[in-house]
């Protein structure tokens, strides 16, 4: 999957995938409209359109076993890293310390947060 096809996933698009990625295995549409009929409440038809869209976006690969299983073709982790990379571009000028110093001034960090942040960076700045 292209960043240009993961800039593209919208909001919906997102919660079937993460319906997808939790559940670790390929699942046909009446899975994933079962799982998110807990939090959405959203239709067949809508779930089916999601996925379909999610397939032509190549987010999504499908095998057929009578009914259509689909499949995420990134992992989480690769979709977090790309949209992690596209916040710091977007919204800090693709600065990660700025990113940093805007969570550790903000209200939104215990001193317990701060202090992990401070461990994760200096375990990872081993030059």
């Amino acid at each position: 999957m292209s960043d240009e096809s993961a800039r593209r996933i919208s909001d919906a698009e997102l919660e079937v995938m993460k319906v997808l990625w939790e559940a670790g295995e390929a699942l046909p549409v009446t899975a994933i409209r079962a799982r998110l009929s807990r939090s959405r409440g959203w239709e067949a038809t809508t779930v089916k359109t999601l996925v379909t869209r999610l397939c032509k976006k190549g987010a999504l690969t499908q095998e057929k076993k009578g009914v259509f299983y689909y499949q995420p073709l990134i992992t989480r982790a690769e979709y977090d890293a790309w949209a992690t990379k596209d916040l710091i571009s977007r919204l800090y000028g693709g600065s990660a310390r700025a990113l940093v110093s805007a969570l550790v001034t903000s209200d939104g960090l215990t001193k317990e947060d701060i202090e992990e942040l401070r461990r994760m960076l200096d375990g990872g700045n081993k030059e």
